[in-house]
């Protein structure tokens, strides 16, 4: 099965100028976990996590009104294509220790991969646990 066939369509993303404030915002209006940080093209430029916004500003005494998301966000994001086999960005977010894929096709964001996309399809779930179980364990051991 692609990722194409899983993901998520609906990209809901932010620019790397813009306040952490309105990307917590974002975050909780969509009930979602995690931001692409893209540029005005539409190309990744990072990912931006509630996680982020709590260690990245909250916690360190940064005022999110004044914090930019471009100083929080995580740069280097791995991303998978659309027409990448599940099973191997399953694989690639346990070996990144992440919950969530971009998906993206010539440089721009096309879609989200989530382990919850994946555990959903009953073809993938123990793929998911496993991804899982190792980011987590990976966590605890931090």
């Amino acid at each position: 099965m692609l990722v194409s066939e899983l993901m998520s369509p609906h990209v809901v993303s932010i620019q790397q100028d813009e306040l952490a404030s309105s990307a917590a915002r974002l975050l909780a209006r969509h009930n979602i976990g995690a931001l692409p940080v893209c540029a005005g093209d539409g190309r990744l430029r990072g990912i931006v996590t509630d996680r982020d916004i709590v260690l990245r500003c909250v916690a360190a005494e940064s005022d999110p009104e004044q914090t930019r998301v471009r100083e929080i966000m995580s740069r280097g994001v791995v991303g998978v294509a659309p027409g990448e086999d599940a099973r191997e960005a399953t694989r690639l977010m346990a070996e990144r220790q992440v919950r969530r894929l971009p998906v993206v096709e010539d440089g721009r964001v096309v879609g989200m991969l989530s382990l919850g996309d994946l555990a959903r399809h009953h073809r993938f779930d123990m793929e998911a646990s496993r991804a899982l179980s190792e980011i987590s364990a990976n966590l605890r051991a931090r």
